[in-house]
């Protein structure tokens, strides 16, 4: 539609994960554009990306998973921290752990305050709704005919329900969604799946949409570089098998890569800091300083326990038997631990208080992720005795780090350094969200199912000793962004319809245009993020042609 009718395609989406999927479909449904969408990994076709517990087996996965690391991080002890990325059609949307969270609604207010103008949550909730298909059905809130489909957790167990109510005992109300109204309270989550198996964004959007003429999908393919004429991306160059190839794009280019790699691309095109590219004698095509800036990612500490019972998950992985009833619950209800993955309940809740004992924030500052099996990381093996895990984040964190490219060689990843814990407030949020994951474990419904804690280990009481411990274990909770930040300032890179600052053609639709971080997991609002991207597209390509 509309392309200057020597290139074979109108628009070019590179990277298939949780905005492209959706991009793709969406735009190829008008039978006039022709899209081509590049994905580095191979198609989804392993059963572990399905089953809701295989989270635990991609994870690791060289072969579907990007298996990115930091640098050396000053603030964490100078650990390289393990950061996983989905490379497989659906991206780290088949690889995730599920949750289906949108933030608060003052993330996206203050989106909208930044000076993005259509970003504010009553902008957006239209897009959650359009993209959600809820079993629960339509409301205020929901969607239940979109294409992400998202269930409730059918079973309660004991171990959540101990949790959920001792976070009541500590002044946390009980929700029943966390999506709604409100976001503060503990309860279940709901995931995305359908009938015991995982929907990412291949699923609910591809699977239908790739049977048209008009949408052409390369898997194996890994953009290198942007084809520019002056100031104006014209196409793609990718590697495929070892060849190289280039694919021209009649309108734009949509870059979906991610917080890592889309930044990575345009550095490697010449779009970025003047200064890093000069130092690498990449020709500018565009200084834009704040490309691979503004990093943020939310940081887990995690809390393990040895359970009294042996009703814990542990216990039925740890034996042949357990494994046994496992699958057979998986097989014949599509039901069970299998068909959940691995955390079921969770919290929104204030953690920092001042002198007086009142939040420092106005809406919740910590999330919780409780699942009832425990190991040394996320997506690790279990421990041999029955455990359970309570996971905790800072939902805002102040800290920022960057995203640079070392080399010209795109399969060189970039230098990423999050610079975690590097605020005082960030600190401080972390300690006290510890503290009350063990004000917690130590009510009245929870402290009957406590053996013993067995990370931190009552050896760790004091501020420092317990910052200490959030240096040596905290982790990713997979949810890095902002590397291509939206807005109008000096350091922005995209503007509120996502089109790169300086360059024409170009867009860029994934959890990297976020401004500042969403609280809570960030697969729906990217979603969320591409759907409304599409109708901007569509917008702008109708006024284009009445031009």
């Amino acid at each position: 539609m509309f392309s200057n009718g020597s290139a074979p395609y109108d628009y070019i989406v590179v990277g298939a994960g949780s905005a492209g999927c959706v991009l793709a479909a969406r735009l190829s449904e008008d039978p006039r554009n022709h899209v081509l969408l590049l994905e580095a990994g191979p198609p989804d076709r392993s059963p572990w990306i399905h089953l809701p517990i295989g989270y635990g087996k991609t994870m690791w996965s060289p072969v579907y998973n990007w298996k990115f690391e930091t640098d050396p991080d000053p603030n964490m002890n100078g650990r390289r921290i393990y950061w996983p990325r989905g490379k497989t059609l659906g991206g780290s949307s088949s690889i995730n752990g599920l949750i289906y969270i949108r933030g608060q609604a003052e993330d996206y207010d203050h989106w909208a305050a930044l000076g993005n103008e259509g970003w504010s949550f009553a902008e957006v909730l239209p897009y959650f709704i359009k993209s959600e298909g809820n079993e629960r059905g339509d409301s205020a809130f929901h969607g239940g005919n979109g294409p992400l489909q998202v269930s409730d957790i059918g079973a309660r167990h004991e171990l959540i329900e101990a949790f959920i109510h001792g976070a009541v005992e500590n002044g946390v109300p009980r929700t029943e969604d966390f999506n709604g109204a409100s976001q503060e309270g503990a309860g279940y989550y709901q995931l995305t799946t359908r009938n015991g198996l995982r929907c990412s964004t291949a699923k609910g959007y591809l699977n239908d949409a790739k049977k048209r003429p008009n949408l052409r999908i390369e898997t194996h393919a890994q953009a290198t570089a942007l084809v520019l004429r002056g100031k104006r991306v014209v196409g793609v160059n990718y590697v495929q098998h070892g060849a190289t190839k280039t694919a021209s794009a009649g309108c734009e280019v949509l870059l979906s890569a991610g917080a890592i790699q889309s930044p990575q691309l345009l550095q490697l095109s010449g779009i970025g800091p003047r200064s890093l590219l000069e130092s690498l004698d990449i020709p500018v095509v565009h200084d834009l300083p704040g490309v691979g800036e503004n990093l943020q990612d939310h940081l887990q500490i995690r809390l393990s326990y040895e359970c009294t019972k042996p009703i814990t998950t542990n216990d039925q992985l740890n034996t042949l038997f357990g494994q046994a009833r496992l699958g057979w619950e998986w097989l014949i209800h599509r039901s069970g631990p299998l068909a959940v993955g691995i955390n079921q309940g969770g919290c929104f809740m204030h953690a920092l208080r001042d002198a007086g004992g009142r939040p420092v924030t106005t809406t919740p500052d910590i999330q919780f992720h409780v699942s009832t099996l425990s190991a040394d990381m996320a997506g690790g093996k279990v421990h041999p005795y029955s455990g359970f895990t309570m996971s905790v984040c800072q939902l805002r964190p102040e800290s920022r780090g960057q995203v640079r490219i070392r080399s010209r060689d795109a399969l060189d990843p970039p230098s990423m350094q999050p610079h975690y814990l590097s605020t005082p407030l960030d600190r401080d949020t972390n300690v006290a969200a510890v503290r009350a994951a063990r004000a917690i474990a130590a009510s009245r419904a929870m402290s009957p199912y406590v053996k013993r804690e067995v990370k931190p280990g009552p050896e760790a009481q004091s501020y420092d000793e317990l910052l200490e411990f959030c240096r040596n274990n905290g982790a990713t909770i997979f949810h890095p962004s902002g590397t291509c930040s939206m807005g109008r300032d000096a350091m922005a890179v995209v503007d509120s319809r996502l089109r790169v600052h300086g360059v024409e053609g170009i867009r860029v639709v994934d959890c990297s245009v976020m401004p500042t971080l969403v609280s809570g997991n960030t697969n729906a609002p990217v979603v969320m993020m591409a759907e409304k991207a599409a109708d901007t597209i569509r917008e702008d390509a109708r006024q284009l042609a009445a031009a």
